[in-house]
């Protein structure tokens, strides 16, 4: 699989995986060992392909969301507001990886064509 497009399906896995192993045992704190486990590969994947900044920001995005989805689940539910905090941590973390590697294909083309126009 294409790691920009594991980190999404790996985050997301994650949330899930983690509400559904505390769900099923009823200790939340192995719920809360996937998540860290889960959030460690997504964070060291992310920082290998978009570096620190869009790893930053993913972990921003990601805590927020694990944090919402608690007094959302009050209001919708709760395997809902894992399932929507889940989608929402895979369009992050898409969005800024596709982002960052935009930005890097544009840096790689300007500097080539730099340095066709300096020979």
């Amino acid at each position: 699989m294409n790691p920009r497009a594991a980190v999404p399906a790996v985050a997301a896995a994650t949330f899930l995986a983690a509400f559904g192993a505390a769900e099923l045992t009823g200790v939340r704190a192995i719920g809360g060992i996937v998540l860290v486990a889960g959030g460690a590969w997504c964070a060291w994947a992310a920082l290998r392909l978009a570096g620190p900044a869009a790893t930053a920001a993913l972990v921003g995005v990601a805590l927020a969301l694990f944090v919402v989805s608690h007094p959302l689940g009050h209001v919708i539910g709760a395997w809902p507001a894992v399932v929507l905090s889940a989608v929402g941590v895979a369009a992050a973390a898409a969005v800024l990886l596709a982002r960052t590697e935009a930005t890097r294909r544009r840096a790689a083309s300007t500097i080539a064509s730099r340095s066709r126009g300096a020979t």
